[in-house]
Parts: structure tokens; C-alpha cells; sequence
């Protein structure tokens, strides 16, 4: 039997890589003159991807990230669950 072997990403790898996303996504705003946290929370609330810069790539590398996921994910880490 040579089965392919099934691996499961785990929770924290991909929490890791959305704050690295978030956090690129971040600086690149800031550099750029934004108020990073009120685009962020713009694109998070309406899907919209001119909240954010192109800048760095910004804009196309946020649209890799699922935003329930982002958002259950930021609740967690509020709750500290």
C-alpha cells in the first residue's frame, strides 16, 4: 500500500503565517502614510482591497488570508482562548 501521506497544517502554523501577512501588510501601509489599523479593519469589515496598498504587494498577498478565519483567530487571541 502506498498510500500518499495526508498532513494537516497546524493551527498555529497558520496563525503564524496570517500575522506575518498582517504584519507586511502593516508596515506597508504605514509606509505609504495610511492609518494601518483603520485600513485593515476596512478591508476586514467590507472585502474590499483597495483598502490596502499595493505597495509591497500588500494587496495581493491580504487577499491569501480568509477573513473568518482571520477574524475567529483575532477574537481567540483577544480572549486569550
Amino acid at each position: 500500500m502506498n498510500e500518499p501521506t495526508i498532513q494537516f497544517r497546524q493551527f498555529s502554523d497558520r496563525n503564524d503565517e496570517m500575522k506575518a501577512i498582517l504584519t507586511l501588510v502593516y508596515d506597508a501601509l504605514k509606509e505609504k502614510g495610511y492609518n494601518p489599523i483603520n485600513q485593515i479593519v476596512g478591508y476586514i469589515l467590507s472585502e474590499d482591497p483597495t483598502y490596502i496598498t499595493t505597495h509591497n504587494n500588500a494587496r495581493n498577498i491580504i487577499c491569501k488570508v480568509d477573513r473568518d478565519e482571520l477574524l475567529r483567530a483575532m477574537v481567540r487571541g483577544y480572549l486569550s482562548e
